[in-house]
């Protein structure tokens, strides 16, 4: 049976939030990307598998190489779910703001 990862159990981990930050801007080797850690190559290459069974990553092979990059429509998936909760916080602090101003104005 293949149990398919959940995709915010995978983000959880801060590595792998790392590697995600780290292919916001380019592909890279799992190489490459093992060189920024301090960890061993086989522990970032379980970090990859997680990430890319989680449709987070896709690899593409150049020649003898396996680039890895930013699924932009997986990420999307989470910021739509994350963004309902952003605009609560955002609506909390905003009136958080407005009864400290109107406080500051009645002293």
């Amino acid at each position: 049976m293949n149990l398919r990862r959940d995709v915010f159990q995978a983000i959880a981990d801060p590595t792998r939030r790392a590697i995600l930050l780290l292919l916001a801007s380019q592909s890279l080797t799992a190489g490459a990307i093992a060189s920024n850690f301090d960890t061993a190559r086989p522990t970032v290459s379980k970090h990859l598998q997680i990430l890319t069974e989680c449709e987070l990553l896709k690899q593409e092979q150049t020649g003898r190489e396996i680039y890895y990059h930013l699924n932009p429509n997986k990420m999307k998936e989470i910021a739509d779910f994350i963004e309902p909760f952003r605009q609560m916080w955002d609506d909390r602090f905003n009136k958080l703001e407005s009864i400290m101003k109107n406080y500051q104005s009645k002293k």
